[in-house]
């Protein structure tokens, strides 16, 4: 049987050697199997050379500003999100719409909803009040997790039973929690039962361009582990510091600030800029001594 470890191994054994890759690369037996329990909390938040390596490092480039957390940390604070969230109802197969920029609640709710089994509906900050119904009653979301400023646009949108979760608000509104309040949970976390390959994981609207935005599913097998191909094209490897221009809410997102470098044990960097800046992202790339960066043509033109 090839395992999501065996898999992963083969992959970076063979990383300068694209046709060996190619011709005994297996994809791992459709077995139980949780990434973010299985793979983030099993092996890179326990393994020694692992474990207290950077996982999430986020820049804030108009305050000079640095958050860095290890695999550990990261592990431990997503055990106690999705205790919070637990303690509010959320239980395997409900939905939870996610709606913050790139701040550490982000990775720390996308962890917690995995070892939940609870699906996640990524969405843009830049939606409009319409726009957020739609997502509300065809995602069937029973959550929100979002941030400070997206409070106002649920004002009007009539959905009395969703558990409504604030990241960032210096006080509670009215009819919201505060995510800051999972803080107080336990730092252990145990499953409901086993994860299966076909469970759901992930809905993403798509952008919607031609016609009305399509609800797509992701698995909990198709992302993750179809995901190892990602970190193979991107040529990662442990230990790597991985920037990609993306924004929160659109898929890319998900294939390259979160499960291709962690595929990887590599580390995830981000770039918060008021207003895109080539030669201020091009200092901070060169301070930072970030190893792989992905981005539209629009900034390698910049």
């Amino acid at each position: 049987m090839t395992t999501f470890k065996d898999a992963r191994a083969f992959l970076l054994a063979h990383r300068t050697d694209y046709d060996a890759a190619v011709k005994g690369f297996r994809w791992p037996d459709p077995v139980p199997f949780n990434w973010a329990l299985d793979w983030f909390d099993a092996e890179l938040a326990s393994d020694p050379e692992s474990r207290e390596r950077t996982a999430l490092w986020i820049f804030d480039a108009a305050q000079d500003r640095q958050t860095k957390l290890s695999f550990a940390a990261l592990s431990r604070r997503s055990n106690q999100v999705a205790k919070f969230l637990r303690a509010q109802g959320l239980q395997r197969g409900d939905h939870l719409l996610l709606l913050l920029g790139n701040v550490v609640p982000l990775w720390e709710t996308m962890l917690a909803a995995m070892k939940l089994g609870v699906v996640v509906i990524p969405a843009t900050t830049l939606l409009t009040i319409d726009e957020l119904r739609d997502r509300l009653e065809r995602g069937r979301a029973k959550a929100v997790v979002a941030a400070q400023d997206q409070v106002t646009k649920f004002a009007d949108l009539g959905a009395g039973d969703l558990v409504r979760i604030v990241v960032g608000a210096p006080t509670t509104p009215a009819g919201w929690l505060r995510f800051e309040l999972a803080a107080a949970a336990d730092e252990t976390f145990t499953p409901d039962g086993p994860t299966q390959p076909d469970d759901p994981m992930l809905l993403y609207f798509t952008s919607g361009t031609t016609a009305k935005p399509k609800l797509v599913r992701h698995s909990h097998r198709s992302y993750p582990v179809g995901h190892l191909s990602t970190m193979y094209w991107l040529g990662l490897q442990p230990g790597d510091v991985h920037l990609n221009i993306s924004s929160p809410g659109w898929a890319k997102h998900a294939w390259s600030c979160f499960f291709s470098p962690w595929n990887a044990g590599a580390t995830v960097f981000v770039v918060n800029q008021p207003r895109f800046d080539a030669k201020g992202l091009l200092a901070i790339i060169r301070r930072c001594g970030v190893t792989t960066l992905c981005a539209p043509p629009t900034v390698w033109r910049l």
